[in-house]
This record gives structure tokens, C-alpha cells and sequence, in this order.
């Protein structure tokens, strides 16, 4: 028998632009000016985003010269399923979008991982760029290279990774959103600070106030240093083998609120209630001092943002819709817990199977 040895050399190094604050979208046309990414470029935004940012942009795109069109998409999180991603494919399909081009998703996490999934399979994979328009996946969603819709109520079964050609966040979007969606965002950041950056979480128990006034220098402070943080994991372990399984600190238990709510519970509210039942099950699994479960509980609610389980949902079903999560290994359901506010166990420790008496614990003791 003979051998063939069909190794790859080491992959190149990839660069992601990353544009963070007040301009940032006149950066955007600018760089698609001088090095466009692809032709034609396609913008994806949900029907809320598109008459907002995404026909301003298409304009301003066309007026340098550049071939650029809009698909939209009902908005909500009912849109992020096979479905919607077949209607924005049979779209490219019908207008003749070849691999050549690229794909910009103007909007928040919905448009971003579906927009990036599509780029991820059309024709075996096209460039996309990220424009998040949402305080939530300025800090978290948008960066990282996740792509993914969901599955019968499930968050993300189905997905790839693939990194964008440049990210660009201009906090001046954030002032168009509704309060409650803009609060959502404070939850991916407090969970940003929990898992590394204890720093952080001080100076967001000092700047509620700025932050919540939508303080323009706050906020890109707020948006540079969760993804300089987040960017310093992924950098580190893109396809979440080891650390990078640390930024799903409270999303177990989101996802299987999301779930059980049929995404009544927005994300946002679903990973600030995981969060503090996920911090109650690391008091039990890593001894996570009491003292911080409250520090947590008080900054989340500083933020307006929920610190206990609607009544509507019982432990019984929360537990349930935990077996349908991604990390779920052998049939376990894996946590990412913390030690104590920025810092998180070394490996293996770092993702653990946790008894579900535990887990019923810190379920009943978040109502």
C-alpha cells in the first residue's frame, strides 16, 4: 500500500479591517472605493434597518461608482432560519451574483450571522463585510467570524465560520434604536467583563449613566474595548477548541430561554437572566464568591435589564431545551463558568459538565 501525503502548507494570514466610532460608515466608502472587496456588492439588511442605514448606504455606494444592491428581509429572529437564507439565495441566484462578489450586512446579530452564513456557502464562500447597526453586535456579535441560523426553536445548529473582510461600527446608528433594544447590547458587555476584564466591569459599574445616555465617547470606549477583548480570544482559538469556549459564559441557559419564550425573551434579556444563573451554578462549581453574583445582579439592573426567570417559564422545560444547545458533547451540556470577575478556569476546566441538581438550583433561585 502506498502513502500520499496530502498535508496543506499553513494558511495564510487572514486580515480583518476593523473601524470602531463616530465616521465610521464614511471610512466604509472610502475603503470600498479604493479596494472593493468584490462586484457587485449586495447589502443585506432586515426590513427596519433598510430604509434606516442600508438605502443611505446603497446610495452613497452608487454615487462613487460602485455596482451595489439591497436584499432585505422581514426583521425579527423568526427570520434566521434555512428558510429566509434560501429566499436571500434564490435572490443572488436569479440575478446572476457570481463568486466575484461580496456581501455587506447592515443591521444587527439576525442580519449578521445570516448575511455571513450566505457568504459563507455562496459558491463556496464570498467575501462579507459586517456594519452592525445594534449596541449588541457592536460588542459582541459582529467580530469572531460566527455565521449561523437556527433549528426547530434551537439558537445556531446550523452555521460556519467565516471571517469578514473589515467590520464597521459607527456608534452614531446606535441613536436610532429603541431604548429597550439598545439596553439589550449592556448584556454581551457585562458578560465580556465577567469572563476577562475586570477593569471593564469597574468602569461599567462607574458609567451606567454616560452609557445610557448614549454618551458618544462612552460608547465607542465601551464598543473598542469589548471587541479588542473578544479579538484577543478569537485570534487565539477561532473555532472555539479551547478558550474561546469562555464567551459562552451565560449562554447555555439563554439560549434554552430563547427557546422555551419561542423567542418572546429577546436575546439580549435572555443572556442577562443566564448570566446570573449561570453565576449562581459557578458558586457551587468554582466557588464564584457570592459577593459577585450580586455585583452582577446590580449592574445588569442598573442597565434596565432583567435579573430573574418569567414566571411563565418552569425549570422543567428550561432543562429540557438545555439538551438542544451546540456545546452539548456525548449528551452533556457543557457551561463556561467563571472563577470570579475577570477570570476564567484554565483549561480543561474552562468548558464543564454540571450536574443538572445544580442547575435546578440556580433556576429556582433566579425567580
Amino acid at each position: 500500500m502506498q502513502v500520499l501525503d496530502f498535508s496543506f502548507p499553513p494558511t495564510a494570514k487572514r486580515h480583518c479591517r476593523v473601524r470602531v466610532g463616530h465616521g465610521a460608515l464614511d471610512a466604509l466608502v472610502e475603503d470600498l472605493v479604493l479596494e472593493t472587496p468584490g462586484t457587485p456588492l449586495i447589502l443585506v439588511a432586515d426590513s427596519n434597518v433598510a430604509a434606516i442605514h442600508a438605502r443611505p448606504l446603497l446610495g452613497r455606494l452608487r454615487e462613487r461608482g460602485l455596482s451595489a444592491e439591497l436584499l432585505q428581509f422581514p426583521a425579527g429572529e423568526a427570520s434566521k432560519t434555512r428558510q429566509t437564507k434560501i429566499m436571500l439565495e434564490d435572490a443572488l441566484f436569479r440575478a446572476s451574483v457570481g463568486r466575484d462578489a461580496a456581501l455587506i450586512a447592515v443591521g444587527g446579530g439576525v442580519t449578521g450571522d445570516l448575511a455571513g452564513f450566505v457568504a459563507a456557502t455562496w459558491q463556496r464562500g464570498i467575501p462579507v463585510v459586517q456594519v452592525p447597526t445594534s449596541l449588541l453586535s457592536m460588542v459582541d456579535a459582529a467580530l469572531g467570524g460566527k455565521t449561523a441560523v437556527n433549528l426547530g426553536g434551537a439558537k445556531n445548529l446550523v452555521g460556519s465560520f467565516h471571517q469578514p473582510w473589515g467590520i464597521y461600527a459607527d456608534v452614531s446608528t446606535l441613536t436610532t434604536l429603541p431604548d429597550d433594544e439598545f439596553r439589550e447590547g449592556f448584556a454581551e458587555a457585562i458578560k465580556t467583563a465577567v469572563i476577562g476584564d475586570a477593569a471593564l466591569f469597574r468602569w461599567l459599574e462607574a458609567n451606567a449613566g454616560p452609557l445610557l445616555r448614549r454618551d458618544t465617547d462612552a460608547l465607542e470606549r465601551l464598543v473598542l474595548d469589548c471587541m479588542s477583548s473578544k479579538a484577543r480570544v478569537v485570534k487565539r482559538d477561532e473555532r472555539e477548541t479551547g478558550r474561546r469556549a469562555a464567551l459562552n459564559f451565560g449562554h447555555t441557559v439563554a439560549h434554552a430561554l430563547e427557546m422555551v419564550s419561542e423567542n418572546l425573551l429577546s436575546h439580549g434579556s435572555a443572556v442577562a437572566v443566564g448570566i446570573c444563573v449561570e453565576s449562581r451554578m459557578a458558586r457551587v462549581t468554582t466557588g464564584f464568591p457570592e459577593s459577585s453574583v450580586g455585583r452582577i445582579e446590580a449592574l445588569l439592573d442598573a442597565f434596565g435589564l432583567p435579573i430573574r426567570i418569567p414566571g411563565a417559564y418552569t425549570d422543567a422545560a428550561i432543562v429540557a431545551a438545555t439538551s438542544h444547545d451546540k456545546k452539548v458533547r456525548a449528551g452533556n451540556v457543557h457551561y463556561a463558568l467563571p472563577l470570579r470577575i475577570g477570570r476564567m478556569p484554565a483549561l480543561p476546566q474552562l468548558s464543564r459538565v454540571v450536574e443538572e441538581a445544580v442547575l435546578r438550583e440556580a433556576l429556582h433561585a433566579t425567580r
